[in-house]
């Protein structure tokens, strides 16, 4: 294969048509060198954010704590240097249990959407295998749109 020299900080200096005028080959090197740009960025930001987080995670945790807080937005300083620690609340629900309570909800009579968010869906894969009398029935509530298009490159010997 030729020398190709399209790199992500050329990419950034160059226009849509520009980019989309470039030949086959040098897509497909535009295509790999973003996604191992990508690749060792995402690396990169979690070591970082391990480094810190073993530098500053005890500290910012212990003034969490301090503050009678196990998740939030804490502040701290080393020196010249501002840290902004946000711990996020992550919670999740058991649905078997869940499902086990609404259906005690609407024994009792009580309108289920007063304590719980429902929301309904049909797995696609489902929905397919269904016979058409079936789908006609659930016609009218299915909406279908377009995902975001994904391409994925390679030159014939590639392939």
């Amino acid at each position: 294969m030729n020398d190709l020299t399209i790199f992500p900080a050329d990419i950034a200096e160059m226009s849509v048509s520009q980019l989309a005028a470039l030949l086959p080959e040098q897509k497909r090197e535009v295509d790999k060198n973003l996604d191992e740009a990508l690749d060792w960025l995402k690396k990169a930001r979690a070591k970082f954010d391990a480094a810190l987080d073993q530098c500053y995670g005890e500290q910012a945790r212990a003034a969490l704590r301090e503050s009678g807080r196990d998740f939030g937005t804490a502040h701290i300083s080393d020196g010249p240097l501002r840290i902004k620690f946000e711990l996020p609340k992550k919670v999740s629900w058991d649905q078997k249990k869940l499902k086990a309570i609404a259906e005690r909800i609407v024994a009792s009579g009580e309108a289920v959407e007063s304590y719980l968010d429902v929301k309904l869906a049909v797995p696609e894969s489902r929905y397919t295998n269904w016979p058409p009398a079936l789908q006609q029935q659930f016609a009218d509530a299915r909406t279908v749109e377009a995902g975001k298009a994904v391409f994925d490159l390679s030159l014939g010997q590639e392939a």
